[in-house]
């Protein structure tokens, strides 16, 4: 992956938590992603029970990406992939057997 690609990634990360900040009033920070695996998502919130993968890019391979969003989670988070093109708006995309629990854990007081 080039520079320009990883410094795309990590402003994507930041704006993400930005907006799931204003819009959740939760803490969210960029993730530590060298570490791998369900410990480190790419943006770490204090929503219990969420996974984050964040895909800034104009092409979106959908499945591979919710697949390894699922991985990383483990079987007790819900993954969401957030994706968001260039000058486009930030799209939320969740496993349909998933909706339900992601809805109760984001009314959930916190």
């Amino acid at each position: 992956m080039g520079r320009k690609s990883l410094t795309k990634g990590k402003a994507g990360e930041r704006e993400l938590a930005a907006e799931l900040r204003r819009l959740f009033g939760v803490e969210a920070r960029r993730g530590v992603q060298y570490q791998g695996g369900g410990d480190s998502p790419d943006v770490v919130t204090d929503l219990p029970g969420v996974h984050v993968e964040v895909k800034r890019t104009e092409r979106l391979s959908l499945y591979p990406a919710m697949k390894q969003a699922s991985t990383d989670a483990g079987a007790d988070k819900v993954p969401v992939v957030f994706h968001r093109q260039n000058r486009e708006e930030w799209l939320a995309i969740v496993r349909l057997n998933d909706l339900p629990t992601l809805a109760k854990l984001l009314t959930k007081p916190h």
